[in-house]
């Protein structure tokens, strides 16, 4: 996907909160907003060069938003709005592979208690729910999520589970935010229950799909599957 926006870098002073950055935008020192509940400790770095986008709404308290930094020479997405619009756009071109026969889309559909990021359905009425995960975490190659404790991250795995044993298509896709990716894993010592659920959700018959992204100052784009390490 194209962004609709314009961006740009700039340089990344520091984080007082989940929401809150401080850049350098022509000179001066700017409050931004950061679409990322995570921490991003190893890519926020104060010095670093950032990518803020320009933002238009009326009531918005900042003129940008901080939705990338560069860790070394690799650009890291950040926004977590992002990863949704990027694997419906993956959907509809049909990039995902055991995805392809689904050709109704469906954003933020329930199953019993359970919202999922996705519901498709293909030409026989047969149903898949699909939940995504946005991975930032990245060392040497080796990714991992998540980057904290996330009970609802579990939660959603567990009712994945739920839904295979009603006999009904379930998977999670975990969508990396940057390229040149060697692997993917659970996050077993910042989050063991959710590595275990993730192990379960596997056992079960829950789809683990792992894809990394090509990604710029101006677009990022679902583009190969990453190896996925239990």
């Amino acid at each position: 996907m194209i962004f609709d926006k314009n961006t740009r870098i700039v340089e990344f002073i520091k984080r007082p909160n989940r929401f809150q950055g401080y850049v350098v935008v022509d000179g001066k020192e700017e409050l931004v907003h950061v679409p990322n509940t995570g921490r991003c400790k190893e890519i926020l770095i104060p010095g670093c060069k950032a990518l803020i986008r320009e933002e238009n709404g009326a009531h918005r308290k900042t003129r940008f938003s901080l939705i990338g930094a560069y860790k070394d020479d690799t650009l890291v997405n950040i926004d977590s709005q992002i990863p949704n619009k990027v694997v419906e756009e993956a959907l509809i071109n049909k990039k995902i592979k055991g995805l392809e026969n689904y050709t109704k889309i469906y954003r933020e559909k329930t199953f019993g208690n359970s919202r999922f990021d996705f519901k498709l359905e293909d030409s026989l009425n047969n149903q898949y729910y699909l939940e995504v995960k946005g991975v930032t975490l990245e060392e040497n190659g080796f990714c991992r999520f998540p980057d904290a404790p996330t009970e609802r991250g579990t939660k959603h795995l567990l009712e994945l589970i739920e839904v295979k044993n009603n006999n009904i298509g379930a998977g999670v896709i975990f969508l990396i935010q940057l390229e040149g990716v060697k692997s993917f894993s659970p996050n077993d010592d910042t989050d063991p229950k959710f590595a275990n659920a993730l192990k379960k959700a596997k056992s079960k018959g829950v789809d683990i799909f792992v894809y990394e992204c090509t990604v710029s100052e101006t677009h990022i784009e679902l583009s190969k599957p990453v190896e996925l390490k239990l």
